[in-house]
């Protein structure tokens, strides 16, 4: 019996407390904005807003990553659940009756059209139960005010979470394969597919208020974190190269192509005086450049071009400032390694500046680093299970 009553008492909501103010001040905005932008939009019409935009309010700005919070939800789920609350109040005579079809219809129409809002249930059963107001417009309430509502409360829920670094709409994490072809990304090869997770949702059988892929991302998190537990705290500053071999602004092209032939390395970060990492050049940079195939004498087609380069704009010679890439993804000093694994795996980067609390250039990370650095911690893992 303890069990069972329990059972009715709610799990903690885990939310920081800034989300949770977040939540409140954004519901109490949004729902001020909206109200003064709908009536100004409809003058003196009787009925300039309806109670339901505040469970609206509710999931656009308490939860804006849930898929019942997106736009297309909002405006499709009131909109069709307004127009089918009206069709069932003009063509059912019993009110009762009328309510409840319009419900249920609206959420089947919801489930159809994927725009399932829950507050649109409550615009259904309004336009059946909203009194002589809401009967005397007709299908005008499903745009006046119903539609002029969801608009005005959406524009508002997308300035301030979006204002608040909350992305909004909520785009769902990409598990896209960068080089185009079947293959799952690297990172995605070992543990539970997102095949696995569809089949699984499938036997569920029940709707889950998170969307497939977020839900993937949560669960490859969960495991960041207790590879991070097992690993222990090994940051990119325990397994960076130190010594980095690094090219400034006006450093020239044959410079740098010298330096990395010489050192045998595959990537120069461009920095300044102050060591603050202001872009870097990979190979690809080169090839770009000299608009050279590399199965074709790369390397002497690559000589050539920079001499006539050099003979050709003695005055000004190009410098590899201007073929750097300049967005540069830099990490931490202090950054836990496990943190490296999506960046250096699906993400397809190699090579990755590392900076300190300043930014500027401490370190330098690859892909041999990071594959080094979870052989040994494996290892060490392996030896103390044994």
């Amino acid at each position: 019996m303890n069990a069972w009553l329990r059972g009715f008492m709610p799990p903690p909501i885990i939310a920081g407390k800034r989300e949770k103010l977040y939540g409140c001040l954004g519901a109490c905005i949004g729902l001020l904005l909206a109200q003064l932008s709908s009536k100004y939009a409809l003058g003196d019409l009787n009925i300039w807003f309806v109670a339901p935009m505040g469970a609206s309010a509710v999931l656009l700005f308490a939860v804006p990553s849930s898929p019942l919070a997106q736009p297309w939800s909002i405006i499709g789920g009131n909109l069709v659940s307004a127009t089918i609350g009206v069709t069932c109040a003009r063509f059912i005579g019993d009110p009762m009756l009328a309510a409840s079809a319009a419900g249920a219809l609206a959420i089947g129409a919801m489930f159809g059209l994927r725009c399932l809002h829950p507050p649109s249930g409550a615009v259904a059963l309004t336009a059946v139960l909203g009194g002589p107001a809401v009967h005397a417009a007709g299908y005008d309430f499903v745009f006046w005010p119903v539609g002029v509502n969801s608009l005005f409360l959406l524009l508002a829920a997308l300035a301030f979470n979006n204002a608040l670094g909350r992305r909004y709409p909520h785009a769902p994490a990409s598990h896209a394969q960068q080089h185009g072809t079947k293959d799952v990304p690297p990172i995605d090869r070992l543990g539970f597919t997102l095949d696995d997770l569809d089949a699984v949702l499938k036997e569920q059988g029940q709707i889950v208020d998170v969307s497939r892929d977020d839900l993937a991302a949560l669960f490859m998190q969960t495991e960041m974190h207790a590879y991070r537990r097992r690993f222990g705290e090994i940051t990119c500053g325990d397994i960076m190269s130190r010594d980095v071999i690094t090219a400034e602004f006006g450093t020239t092209l044959e410079e740098a192509w010298m330096l990395m032939r010489r050192h045998h390395i595959k990537a120069l970060p461009v920095i300044n005086r102050a060591r603050r990492v202001i872009g870097i050049v990979t190979l690809m940079d080169f090839m770009r450049h000299a608009n050279l195939d590399i199965h074709a004498g790369f390397d002497a087609k690559l000589r050539k071009l920079i001499r006539r380069t050099l003979h050709t704009h003695s005055d000004k010679p190009e410098v590899i400032g201007q073929i750097m890439t300049s967005t540069v993804q830099a990490v931490h000093a202090e950054m836990h390694i496990v943190e490296l694994v999506p960046m250096l795996s699906n993400q397809g980067k190699h090579h990755v500046p590392v900076v300190d609390d300043e930014g500027r250039l401490v370190g330098m990370l690859t892909q041999s680093d990071l594959i080094g650095a979870l052989y040994r911690g494996r290892l060490a893992d392996t030896t103390a299970a044994a």
